[in-house]
């Protein structure tokens, strides 16, 4: 598979595996000037690239880096980013503050990580039965403690 990478800014970098076991590509952020994050706030930051994906049959996905997440309470403000294959505009991660800290981005850091991935495209069949299952309607919490 070949993911199409496309530099909107000279300043964007080209996102890269770290390991050949990553799952996730780290995305940059560019800035003019650093950007401190407030308390419960959120911030749009530019990646200065576009993608091209091989098909619709793959997405890609915007997660959180989990060293921002877990040590600073920063991450993505809808929790997973999707990046359509049809999509062909800048890459922004929206991040935010999730702490009683402020926080500072600067140029060129790491704010996310682009994973992609295939997606399943069903056809669709309405129906006004579905099969039965030992579980049925029952929902969140229903098969763990009580």
């Amino acid at each position: 598979m070949r993911l199409k990478i496309k530099k909107l800014d000279d300043r964007a970098k080209i996102p890269f595996r770290a390991t050949d076991g990553s799952a996730g590509m780290d995305l940059y952020c560019i800035l003019d000037e650093p950007v401190t994050m407030q308390p419960h706030t959120n911030y749009s930051f530019q990646t200065g690239i576009a993608i091209e994906l091989p098909s619709n049959e793959y997405a890609a996905f915007v997660f959180a880096r989990s060293g921002l997440a877990t040590k600073h309470g920063i991450a993505p403000t809808n929790c997973v980013g999707v990046i359509d294959s049809d999509y062909r505009g800048e890459i922004k991660v929206n991040l935010i503050n999730q702490t009683d800290v402020p926080f500072t981005i600067n140029d060129g850091e790491r704010i996310a990580q682009l994973i992609v991935m295939p997606v399943a495209v069903p056809e669709i069949e309405e129906c006004s039965e579905l099969s039965d299952t030992e579980r049925g309607d029952g929902g969140f919490g229903s098969t763990g403690k009580k």
